[in-house]
């Protein structure tokens, strides 16, 4: 009989034949075996899902506070195993909460960040590092990152100046895993003035920096969305968040306070809070 993490085991060998990233394999496999832990309280296995299961647990996890864009993705995991199986009526017609495009921010959780930058630094292209690192850890636009030149970076001082189409100059302090790989890659790039280069010595496009990150199963409005989100999770405030991120309107900062704070923190709060008198 096969157990259960055998059979993610090819789940994850035929993902790969199908050309997944590592970091959506992986992701993959995490939810699965969530799901996989979930199913066994109900003494079934991974083989025996049916619809039934996949709504209970999508049903589960809406009750747990979930996000519907979380919701989405591990329903879009249980999806492709469902294909794997070659049962993809398993998952046909499952519902779920649809999430409010305006308020629901995507962006990475740790575990997910921590999966990317593994990848990409296994790749070991000093240019592609330098750049993940630089959006994930300034939140800087494409546009701006495209923008850059060599003279805007000063890794003495640990600082990136970005500078706007509308003459708005801002500074961000860069990390020390950011400003290291900028400078792995800068000593090792062609002497030109823009910063990041194509194989032909050409300033990069957003385009070409968009199908680069793409194979890594991430977009750069998530990893700017993934930069605030992780500031304002953190405890960073709202007006120092919007600066860094260039901001015009704080209230677009004030997505970020509202997008992750679900029913049971809420709750929480005011348990901690409003502590009855003895």
């Amino acid at each position: 009989m096969e157990h259960s993490h055998d059979i993610i085991d090819r789940f994850s060998v035929w993902l790969r034949k199908e050309g997944k990233s590592a970091n959506t394999v992986t992701t993959y496999e995490r939810e699965l075996k969530k799901y996989q832990d979930w199913l066994q309280t109900k003494g079934l296995t991974l083989k025996e899902i049916s619809h039934n299961e996949v709504q209970s647990y999508i049903n589960f996890l809406e009750k747990q506070g979930r996000s519907p864009i979380t919701n989405d993705k591990i329903l879009g995991a249980i999806r492709t195993f469902a294909k794997f199986l070659k049962r993809p009526d398993i998952t046909a017609g499952i519902e779920m909460k649809t999430a409010d495009k305006k308020s629901e921010i995507e962006s990475l959780n740790n575990e997910e960040c921590a999966a990317l930058l593994k990848e990409v630094k296994e790749e070991a292209n000093c240019r592609n590092t330098a750049i993940v690192y630089t959006l994930l850890h300034t939140g800087i636009r494409v546009s701006e990152l495209c923008a850059l030149d060599r003279a805007d970076v000063d890794l003495k001082a640990r600082t990136l100046e970005i500078n706007t189409s509308t003459g708005v100059q801002r500074n961000i302090p860069l990390s020390e895993e950011a400003n290291d790989y900028l400078k792995r890659y800068i000593e090792t790039s062609p002497d030109k003035t823009a910063l990041f280069v194509s194989r032909t010595n050409e300033r990069l496009t957003e385009r070409s920096i968009q199908y680069m990150l793409k194979k890594y199963g991430v977009n750069p409005h998530k990893l700017r969305h993934t930069f605030c989100q992780q500031l304002v999770d953190k405890g960073v405030s709202i007006e120092i968040v919007s600066k860094l991120a260039g901001h015009k309107d704080i209230n677009v900062t004030k997505r970020y306070t509202k997008s992750k704070v679900e029913h049971p923190a809420l709750e929480d709060a005011i348990h901690k809070t409003f502590i009855k008198d003895s």
